[in-house]
């Protein structure tokens, strides 16, 4: 497998989640959290959303950075957008170009108003 496949794997994986995906909500609202922050929001251990960060931090979702004693936790959106574009664009694109059309095709044959 590619290096980028291994890289699109470990994020679908991430994305699996709902704890991970409650985490990048979370980061998206506000970054540069900590770890104490982030766990507030959660009935787990810290140990729990440790384990969490981490599957996301090895999927280049989120990354790190110290600032002093504590541990700065911020979102990388870029790994999202390239699986976007890999994955969800291609499939969705033809979709909407058809009922773009559609919706063309239908408004030029609607009767006008008040006739």
């Amino acid at each position: 497998m590619t290096h980028d496949g291994d890289a699109q794997d470990a994020v679908f994986r991430a994305l699996a989640d709902a704890s991970r995906r409650r985490l990048l909500d979370l980061l998206f609202e506000r970054d540069g959290r900590t770890l104490t922050e982030l766990e507030e929001e959660f009935a787990m251990t810290r140990f729990g959303v440790m384990k969490h960060l981490k599957v996301l931090v090895d999927a280049g979702l989120v990354v790190t950075r110290k600032d002093g004693r504590s541990t700065l936790h911020f979102l990388n959106a870029v790994p999202i957008r390239l699986v976007h574009d890999r994955w969800i664009d291609k499939f969705t694109e033809p979709r909407v170009a058809a009922l773009a059309d559609l919706k063309s095709v239908l408004e030029d044959r609607r009767p006008e108003e008040g006739a």
